[in-house]
């Protein structure tokens, strides 16, 4: 009898490697990995994802190392809450000397915004705050902010300041509609130098939250609020305005909501020094990432009095996005604990922009609208990779992407640093793991 469970056993590990889901390493890793690999069936499928289509991710991501796109990357699917596919791939330096572990760090920039916003409908479900309520409530600093307007008046166009139409809303903090902007992108010279002299994104030097929001203040908005959804520093004012709700800074509001609870042990806006070597390095010659390296300097040091940017500034690993992006999944609970009701899981990710300007197409692709700091898909056509109606992502600018697929169960995550490539690469896995799924 014991022959025959230890042939199973080996018999089970093999078709496992045959798979690509266990890599040999060390006896307790190769224990996690099989823990992880969900069961295959005798069709060669895993939780309905073919092993063999799997198995192309390897050598599509090995071409983008060789192509120069990024030194590395780890991919990781889940279905149905089953890991299926977790990988590391090419090297986690620039210089390409060292093989890129699944535990390797990187910056998540924008990929912040849906873990503060999951934080802030938290505290939506608990009554600390509402949609409706004025960000003024919490924020008196942007009490009298205006609304840059242009009109062409005797052949000149002209610029005036206005007051808004009604005031900034929390609602319009969570879905990009407050009228705020990011200064590499706007479209006013006028407010883009505003932007830059009063260092509001903290690109080049620290400054405090209430620096910051004080300068805010002074300038004025884009857009009247609710009326244009513009990809905007809006998550870093929702963090700011959950500090003054909560009365604590964010990282412990983080850390006591969502990274404690789930185990994201590896993510934080702070890298403490032992950490250093496993961050992703980006490619040489990578046209973006240069003049962007400023904005997301990570500290070693505590005592630097830059306020946690909510929009961009958490560093963490594959593993633990997962664990929060299958949460939200799951619809808002994970391992016997809840964290959001389903019906909030179901309107945070609905679309709250409808009838409204602008586009998330930079980042999305076509036909997604946007909800409580996701994207979310209208429909199963107009976009340019398969989905399916009601999909959820977002996307960082330094190269890292996810997704959730509530109608599939299906969980999707590539962790690179490619930011002058960011979004090819963030299609391609798409394909890929649409691609595999085939029942």
């Amino acid at each position: 009898m014991r022959h025959l469970t230890t042939a199973l056993v080996t018999t089970a590990l093999a078709a496992s490697l045959t798979a690509g889901l266990i890599t040999l390493q060390e006896p307790q890793a190769q224990a996690q990995r099989a823990a992880e690999a969900a069961p295959i069936n005798a069709e060669g499928e895993a939780q309905g994802l073919s092993r063999e289509r799997l198995a192309r991710i390897a050598p599509a991501m090995k071409a983008q190392v060789d192509a120069g796109i990024f030194p590395g990357a780890v991919t990781l699917i889940a279905r149905r809450g089953e890991i299926v596919h977790y990988e590391a791939h090419g090297f986690v330096d620039g210089a390409k000397t060292k093989p890129m572990p699944k535990t390797a760090l990187f910056r998540l920039a924008s990929m912040t915004k849906p873990i503060v916003s999951v934080a802030g409908v938290m505290m939506l479900e608990r009554g600390m705050m509402s949609l409706h309520d004025p960000i003024a409530k919490w924020l008196p600093e942007l009490k009298d902010v205006k609304v840059e307007t242009r009109t062409m008046k005797d052949g000149r166009e002209v610029i005036e300041d206005v007051a808004p139409i009604r005031p900034v809303l929390v609602h319009d903090v969570f879905r990009h509609t407050a009228g705020f902007v990011y200064s590499g992108s706007t479209k006013s010279p006028r407010i883009k130098d505003m932007y830059e002299k009063a260092n509001i994104e903290a690109r080049e030097n620290p400054i405090s939250g209430d620096d910051m929001l004080k300068a805010l203040g002074q300038i004025p908005l884009a857009h009247q609020p609710g009326t244009v959804w513009e990809y905007s520093i809006a998550v870093d004012v929702l963090g700011l305005l959950l500090e003054r709700v909560a009365k604590k800074p964010l990282d412990v509001i983080l850390k006591d909501m969502l990274l404690d609870p789930l185990g994201m042990t590896d993510t934080s806006f702070r890298l403490p020094p032992e950490k250093a070597a496993r961050v992703a390095d980006w490619q040489p010659g990578d046209a973006l990432a240069g003049p962007m390296g400023p904005s997301y300097a990570m500290h070693f040091d505590p005592a630097v009095k830059s306020y946690f940017r909510g929009g961009a500034g958490l560093v963490g690993t594959a593993e633990d996005y997962f664990k929060f992006a299958q949460m939200v999944a799951n619809g808002g609970e994970a391992n016997g604990r809840r964290y959001l009701s389903r019906k909030f899981v179901e309107f945070m990710l609905s679309n709250h922009t409808l009838g409204m300007g602008g586009s998330t197409i930079a980042t999305t692709g076509p036909g997604y609208g946007f909800g409580l700091g996701w994207a979310t898909r209208l429909d199963e056509g107009m976009g340019t990779v398969p989905g399916s109606k009601g999909d959820a992502m977002w996307a960082g600018a330094w190269g890292t992407s996810f997704w959730i697929d509530p109608k599939e169960g299906l969980v999707g995550i590539l962790m690179s640093q490619a930011p002058a490539r960011r979004t090819d690469t963030r299609m391609l896995m798409k394909n890929l793991t649409y691609g595999a799924l085939v029942r």
